[in-house]
């Protein structure tokens, strides 16, 4: 990437252009013998859910380091490691339903909005907006327990929610398929690049009074 550009923007170009790749190869991707060329917009679908839940494992986990270092000098590093994750992981949630409204559309002929995974979908996606702007009002460390019990709460949901027409994640267990899984996990590593790039963009507005513009103290503190 180009080193004139400033680190705010460079990462924000970044972002569009791995979200962009992402969706190129959603829809480079192999046909499937059922649902045809249609399969596509499940690449894009569940690599999308992926990356949000990625992304909030990661929050968590910061989140558990923030409190594991509390009353240290990274333990600011490390809350401000969980915020920024988890506002991107929440943009990724939020916006993975229209993105599973479209897979619903063409694969299925319609909208099935009682599927348990959509209404699960939908529930913590507003629970995570609201959570995310409590955790902005409340005492700094009540971070820690919001994003670990959501990512909790969240994973418990998805597992115990029934399958009516969703499938149970074909990607991973279908078999003599690698090239639709090949596929797939280039969609995935394209958005967790693009997810990344956002979290780096989020950071150069939210960076302490150590860190330099566009640089990343949160692993550095780690490392």
């Amino acid at each position: 990437m180009c080193p004139y550009i400033p680190p705010r923007w460079r990462a924000a170009l970044e972002f569009v252009l791995w979200l962009a790749l992402a969706v190129v190869l959603a829809l480079l991707g192999p046909p499937e013998r059922t649902l045809g060329p249609n399969i596509r917009a499940v690449y894009l679908h569940g690599a999308w859910v992926w990356t949000a839940l990625l992304g909030y494992a990661w929050a968590a986990y910061a989140a558990l380091r923030a409190w594991l270092r509390r009353g240290r000098p990274d333990e600011a590093a490390w809350l401000r490691t969980s915020q920024v994750w988890g506002w991107v992981a929440t943009f990724f949630w939020v916006t993975y339903l229209p993105v599973s409204l479209w897979a619903m559309q063409t694969n299925w002929n319609g909208l099935f909005l009682a599927e348990p995974r959509w209404r699960v979908g939908l529930a913590f996606a507003v629970a995570g907006v609201l959570l995310q702007i409590a955790a902005l009002l409340l005492p700094r460390r009540a971070l820690i327990a919001i994003n670990v019990g959501f990512f909790a709460a969240l994973v418990a949901s998805i597992l115990s929610a029934r399958q009516v027409m969703h499938p149970p994640s074909p990607m991973f267990t279908s078999r003599g398929v690698l090239g639709m899984q090949l596929s797939f996990a280039s969609v995935l590593l394209a958005l967790l690049l693009a997810q990344r790039a956002a979290v780096r963009w989020v950071q150069t507005f939210v960076a302490g009074p150590a860190d330099a513009a566009g640089a990343e103290p949160q692993e550095r503190t780690a490392a």
